[in-house]
């Protein structure tokens, strides 16, 4: 049975804890733990004037504040709350738990303070859409939820509020996954593909890491997979627990699936239709497939009805495929979330025409080729920019069967001028589609950064 939020904050009265890293995650945890009485060392590599009076407040709350280049010298606290973007295995870390220092996170108290069910989804791409239908799924069904982890808000402060009949989503990162000693209720795998390899030592790094959200599950609890990806297909022997599969190509005897354009329920050897994939308001195949693993995931919490209702009335998730507007018959859509190749591969497929593709960006050591081939297929326009441009640039000039000037391809050193040049070089029934196909780190603090940017120009023309 889990623990009360105050039992665990009662267990940190007299000991000494860090909170590594300062901001829209962790803020509410140290001010919990503040108003607990708790002594905090708040540490951030970031200097004191990028807090503002958020710096001022911590400190008049009693935090200690260890900020800049040397913010993890001297760890020696009784606990340290890891941001999950840095590795647990560092040599600051390290050299703490050599001392007796315990390594956590906020989303590892989480799991043991939480007082309800906890539906939770990862993979490569595909999790934020995913979690945000089920939350809409459960909501629109009469249930309290509260959606959290690498979306939404940390939810750890808010534990102590929550009732039993409530249902925590989570979409969980590798990062947050690489030491988690626990797994939600019900695990929804996306799909698997090459990602982070510029955090992750190794592609079997990163899959361990995201195995973590089944691999301690008890044999009641509900593991989903998607049949068609063939390294998550692979995982279904290993769940501890009950298994469900999801498939856009394939017909499958116990699982969710589309047949002839119909998406299936297919249960103790039952199969019931549910509706046809066009009443899908989001456009794309890959929206499918997340439709696919959303509903799996509320068989038996939220009935058919309701379902149906969320598919015809959801219209998508800021920053993937979302429509900017439309100016001089051209379509501008910001699909900045696409940090990987398989996520601008399945935004391209989404449109029946070859569209005018703006990519490239931050470097996560991870290969383009298949995106070149995708490239060819789909794209009649390349603006490249970014750090990872000539490296695309590549991809598409060696992938099979390229022909000069098919696509046309532009390089663009400024992001600002990119959107410019794409906007310059549409024509009446384009789509001009930001979809980079890398992270946003070279240029921008994020991907929603960058994706407000873009529309800001889009908006300005």
């Amino acid at each position: 049975m889990a623990i009360t939020l105050q039992d665990y904050l009662t267990s940190l009265q007299g000991k000494r804890v860090a909170v590594i890293g300062i901001g829209v995650s962790n803020t509410p945890l140290i001010k919990t733990l503040l108003q607990a009485g708790i002594s905090v060392t708040a540490c951030d590599k970031a200097p004191r004037t990028a807090f503002g009076a958020l710096a001022d407040e911590l400190e008049s709350m009693g935090a200690v504040l260890h900020l800049g280049d040397a913010y993890l010298d001297g760890l020696d606290q009784d606990v340290i709350f890891r941001s999950p973007g840095i590795r647990p295995d560092i040599p600051p870390f390290l050299s703490a738990m050599e001392k007796g220092s315990a390594l956590t996170s906020e989303m590892e108290v989480f799991f043991q303070v939480c007082p309800c069910k906890i539906i939770a989804v990862t993979g490569s791409d595909g999790k934020t859409t995913t979690t945000t239908l089920i939350a809409e799924m459960l909501k629109n069904a009469g249930y309290t939820v509260h959606l959290g982890g690498n979306i939404g808000k940390p939810l750890l402060s808010e534990a102590g509020s929550m009732s039993p009949d409530d249902i925590a989503v989570l979409e969980l990162s590798s990062f947050q996954l690489m030491t988690l000693s626990a797994s939600p209720d019900i695990a929804v795998f996306t799909n698997l593909s090459p990602n982070h390899l510029d955090i992750h030592k190794s592609m079997e790094e990163y899959a361990l890491a995201k195995e973590n959200i089944f691999s301690h599950q008890g044999e009641n609890d509900l593991a989903i997979f998607n049949r068609d990806n063939d390294l998550t297909h692979a995982m279904v022997c290993r769940a501890p627990g009950r298994v469900l599969q999801f498939s856009r190509r394939t017909s499958l005897e116990e699982g969710v699936f589309v047949d002839n354009s119909t998406i299936v329920v297919a249960q103790n050897g039952k199969k019931r239709p549910l509706f046809s994939t066009d009443r899908i308001l989001i456009p794309g195949e890959h929206n499918v497939e997340n439709y696919l693993a959303a509903i799996a995931a509320v068989q038996g919490l939220v009935p058919d009805d309701v379902i149906l209702h969320t598919a015809e009335t959801f219209p998508g998730v800021e920053h993937r495929i979302e429509l900017v507007r439309t100016l001089h018959g051209v379509r501008y859509y910001n699909d900045s979330i696409a940090s990987s190749p398989t996520r601008t591969i399945a935004g391209l497929r989404s449109f029946p025409q070859k569209v005018i593709l703006i990519a490239g960006g931050y470097d996560k050591k991870i290969p383009f080729d298949v995106l070149g081939q995708a490239v060819q297929d789909h794209v009649k326009t390349l603006i490249l920019t970014g750090h990872t441009a000539d490296k695309i640039r590549q991809a598409v000039l060696s992938s099979q069967g390229y022909q000069k000037g098919q696509p046309t391809i532009v390089m663009e050193e400024d992001f600002s001028q990119a959107v410019l040049t794409a906007s310059r070089m549409a024509e009446d029934g384009d789509v001009v589609l930001l979809s980079p196909a890398c992270a946003s780190f070279d240029h921008f603090k994020n991907f929603a950064q960058r994706g407000q940017t873009f529309k800001a120009i889009v908006n300005g023309l």
